[in-house]
């Protein structure tokens, strides 16, 4: 094509969704050379998810406004940043944005300005930069354009960005001689390999008008991933947007410097994308909540990220939702992800088992005057997870709470269809809490066993009309403050002297089984009619939940490892809020699964 010596806001539009789409190709390369900060093995999906954000504003943009269109852009990139590179690269096209943001078009000279305002934006942004990372390359990028349209203003942008490229590449490949992790690992940084990737792609179609959307495939089982060191011991990948009329980026930095480190705050005085991490993300919420209004918690697990990275052992993933309620020890032996649900007491927010605990979560219920209220994952948690696992994986499992008691199986499934290839399959526990949790369970060892997801969706689905959830209610009031029983049935059972027993039907309902009568001893009572429930010669796994009552839920495991002949094994766990809500402190709950293993 024949590219004009400036580039206005149509020409850069088609420009930049180029880079982008190069980006995403090389998404999975870059999951797989991600060392630094923390070798979690994610760069590639965050860098893909940040840049898709910003190729959907574009590819709905009409205007022919440079600077409108590169404002747009940083906008859409701030809303969209996932990661550590996501942070930066969203504030290098701030900087961008706000140099160029009035010209209707970029010559070599507002060009090369543009990106040197960027890259100090970028800079700013990190609370501790370090040389050798997507920093320095973005800087020297900056410096060689200002270099080069210094010594020839008149030549077009292409060209400067053309001429540009090989200082670009070879600062990419210093980055592994200047950081120890990346020469150890033989591997350049992953952040900066994908900016390069980016101004490549838009390179390219100056040349060709064509846009490469070819994908690399997956890796293949057992294909190795590169190795490195952790920056620190912070677990958790913690992110949020803070907007109000007078966001201090600077002060906001200050403020969260000691909570955790890789610290980038991005944005404006409007509106700061915080990334950070730390091993209290409730603490960074609190904080960051002081300075305007909070949206887009998320608290990412890196240390179960850089065990998935490096797996090798399954070709299938498997995920589930903190309905599902299993011991921690049990998820990361198993290899399990979790998605958390959002619990809110009033105006206040929390992550499911994250930013709030079982046993904070009781306290909170027992002692809050505002009945709480649970929602499903949004759709972009899922999708985030989603991306990231089928980026070292041939195929991700996911078992949701059941579709007839929550939305969070459609919010998963409509996450699970825009990941291409369709390697994300998502299935209807039509069970909650243990059950849930034993479902998940069991399609773990089938990914263990060697189970490519659709025979990890055929053996699950088949153990989940073997698997049974009963709940003991120590009384009617939450669920009554709930709306989810009526006052009169509250007032019968008082009246009866009976707790009533909900159970999972086979259609995806959870309503009530069954009652138990008299107050003498519930738990005794409650463990008798599981047993009476359960085939005796059958082998049974059995967990119990318990809501803030270990002493009676030990009681109830004990007494029904007395009551089952064959138990193969059995677990004592606390109860989430996703069933604990309607429950309320007290409550007791039995999950069973008619067990066969794997194989």
């Amino acid at each position: 094509m024949n590219a004009s010596e400036t580039l206005d806001g149509a020409v850069l539009r088609d420009a930049l969704r180029a880079g982008i789409q190069r980006v995403f190709s090389s998404a999975d390369h870059l999951n797989r050379i991600n060392v630094f900060p923390v070798p979690d093995g994610d760069t590639g999906t965050n860098l893909a998810m940040t840049l898709s954000a910003v190729h959907g504003a574009l590819a709905g943009a009409r205007t022919t406004h440079a600077g409108a269109l590169l404002v747009l852009a940083a906008d859409a990139a701030l809303d969209g940043a996932r990661g550590n590179s996501g942070a930066i690269f969203a504030q290098f096209l701030h900087g961008i944005a706000d140099s160029a943001g009035e010209r209707a078009s970029l010559d070599a000279a507002s060009c090369a300005a543009a990106f040197a305002t960027g890259a100090r934006y970028a800079r700013d942004a990190v609370v501790e930069p370090r040389e050798g990372t997507l920093l320095s390359v973005i800087g020297e990028f900056a410096a060689e354009l200002q270099r080069l349209a210094a010594a020839d203003a008149s030549q077009g942008v292409p060209s400067l960005l053309r001429t540009a490229l090989p200082r670009l590449r070879a600062a990419l490949e210093q980055t592994r001689d200047i950081l120890e992790v990346l020469r150890a690992a033989g591997v350049v940084d992953a952040g900066a390999a994908g900016f390069v990737a980016l101004i490549e792609g838009m390179s390219a179609w100056f040349e060709t008008g064509e846009i490469d959307d070819t994908v690399l495939p997956p890796p293949e089982p057992g294909e190795a991933m590169a190795a490195g060191g952790s920056e620190g011991a912070d677990r958790f990948c913690t992110e949020c947007v803070v907007s109000g009329e007078t966001v201090d980026p600077r002060r906001l930095r200050e403020a969260l410097v000691v909570l955790g480190s890789s610290l980038v705050v991005a944005g404006s005085r409007r509106k700061a994308r915080i990334h950070i991490h730390t091993n209290d993300p409730a603490k960074v919420f609190e904080v960051a909540a002081q300075f305007g209004e909070l949206a887009g918690e998320k608290a990412d697990d890196m240390h179960r990220q850089a065990l998935a990275a490096h797996h090798g052992r399954a070709i299938t993933a498997i995920v589930t939702d903190s309905g599902a309620d299993l011991p921690e020890e049990l998820l990361e032996r198993l290899d399990v992800h979790v998605v958390p649900a959002r619990v809110h007491f009033g105006g206040r927010s929390y992550l499911d088992k994250v930013t709030l605990s079982p046993r904070e979560f009781y306290r909170e219920l027992a002692t809050s005057g505002v009945h709480p209220q649970t929602s499903q994952p949004p759709p972009g948690d899922f999708r985030r997870l989603y991306a990231f696992l089928a980026s070292h994986y041939q195929q991700v499992v996911s078992i949701a709470l059941a579709a007839r008691v929550s939305g969070t199986y459609a919010a998963a499934k409509g996450a699970a269809e825009r990941i291409p290839g369709g390697k994300v399959r998502v299935l209807d526990s039509r069970n909650v809490s243990l059950g849930q949790g034993l479902l998940a369970l069991y399609a773990a060892e089938c990914a263990l066993a060697g189970y490519d997801g659709a025979r990890v969706i055929a053996a699950t689905e088949a153990m989940r009309t073997r698997t049974w959830t009963w709940g003991l209610l120590a009384g009617l009031d939450y669920a009554v403050r709930g709306g989810r029983v009526p006052a009169f049935v509250r007032t019968l059972s008082r009246a009866l002297r009976c707790s009533p027993v909900l159970t999972n039907h086979a259609d995806g309902r959870i309503a009530p089984g069954g009652a138990i009568f008299g107050r003498r001893d519930p738990v005794a009572a409650f463990a008798r009619y599981v047993a009476r429930r359960l085939r005796a010669n059958a082998t049974y796994r059995i967990a119990v939940g318990h809501a803030d009552a270990e002493a009676e839920g030990r009681r109830l495991l004990e007494a029904l490892q007395a009551a089952v002949p064959a138990i193969e094994s059995a677990y004592l766990t606390p109860l989430g809020a996703a069933l604990g809500v309607h429950g309320g402190p007290g409550m007791l709950v039995v999950g069973a699964q008619e067990y066969a293993p794997p194989g």
